[in-house]
């Protein structure tokens, strides 16, 4: 493998590196918004923003539990 490899992005490259992505994101908004410290701290100090952040906590969950089916398809496909 050259060190130009590395650094080509191809389509299925991205194909299986976005489930992670998806599931990254859910799984970050899921631990923000469902911990109550976290949540108490971002009311107080982020005000409105924290607001409109809490409206994404389905799709948060969404991308969670739907990252991380993909995620682990992806890896069991790669795997055979």
């Amino acid at each position: 493998m050259k060190s130009t490899d590395i650094l080509l992005m191809t389509p299925e490259k991205i194909d299986f590196i976005f489930p992670f992505v998806v599931f990254s994101y859910g799984l970050l908004l899921v631990l923000v918004l469902e911990n109550p410290v976290l949540v108490r701290i971002g009311q107080e100090r982020m005000g409105t923003a924290f607001q409109q952040l809490s409206r994404h906590k389905g799709l948060a969950w969404v991308c969670f539990f739907v990252g991380g089916l993909w995620s682990m398809q992806n890896v069991w496909y790669s795997s055979l």
